[in-house]
């Protein structure tokens, strides 16, 4: 996907839960371990972006609820908090603020995309995830929060 702006993006990260094991994958560009997710493009919601790049990267069809709110207002829709929020440089003249989302998939059956490289996806349990010191720890405390928090 191309930026929306040369100096910040909004992202969205997707940490999958299924079975006490969260799903990373190693990221075609970085060669590390990180979630789900992508840019969200100009004609979707946060939410929307989740689901599409859960679905175009992995196979997985997941759900993130609407907040119980109805409202009467022509063209308004409430979205589902993401569970954490943060802004990273990608280089000298560039950012992502990204919206993390956790969710749980009732199968752990991927379906790699042909268009979408991923060299490696992987269930981590939350012992791997710990053992592991070539998962970033922001991705580990991400990772351990999502299986804690959807278990």
């Amino acid at each position: 996907m191309p930026h929306i702006h040369d100096k910040i993006d909004f992202t969205i990260e997707v940490f999958i839960v299924h079975n006490n094991k969260v799903l990373l994958r190693i990221h075609d560009k970085l060669k590390k371990w990180l979630s789900v997710g992508g840019h969200i493009e100009l004609d979707e919601d946060p939410v929307q972006a989740a689901i599409r790049e859960v679905k175009e990267e992995v196979g997985l069809d997941i759900k993130i609820p609407e907040p119980n709110f109805n409202s009467s207002i022509k063209d308004y829709k409430e979205l589902m908090t993401p569970r954490f929020l943060n802004r990273h440089k990608i280089n000298e003249n560039h950012e992502h603020v990204t919206l993390v989302y956790f969710v749980k998939s009732n199968t752990d059956k991927l379906i790699l995309s042909k268009t979408e490289i991923t060299e490696d996806c992987k269930w981590f349990t939350k012992e791997e995830i710990n053992n592991d010191s070539s998962i970033l720890p922001h991705i580990k405390y991400y990772a351990i929060k999502a299986l804690e928090e959807t278990n």
